[in-house]
């Protein structure tokens, strides 16, 4: 379990190293002289990927939030 748990922490590392460009941006971009235009390309890219997420993580942890909730509640009607 914990090798499992090291694994994921240790590839969310490698992951923020990667470039978040495809074969063809990178041929187009890389032929630039100041390399903005690159640099705002991946950060762009970083942010369209990251709603999707940042999204699902809200979703879950709305269900976790109603799943204790209403949890909390059988367990206080059980005592009355």
């Amino acid at each position: 379990m914990k090798r499992k748990i090291l694994l994921i922490v240790f590839s969310f590392f490698i992951v923020l190293q990667i470039n978040a460009q495809c074969a063809m941006c990178r041929a187009v971009l890389e032929s630039e002289e100041g390399q903005s235009t690159a640099q705002g390309v991946n950060d762009g890219i970083i942010y369209l990927m990251a709603i999707p997420y940042i999204l699902v993580f809200g979703l879950g942890y709305f269900i976790y939030y109603k799943y204790v909730k209403s949890a909390k509640n059988e367990n206080n009607t059980d005592l009355v």
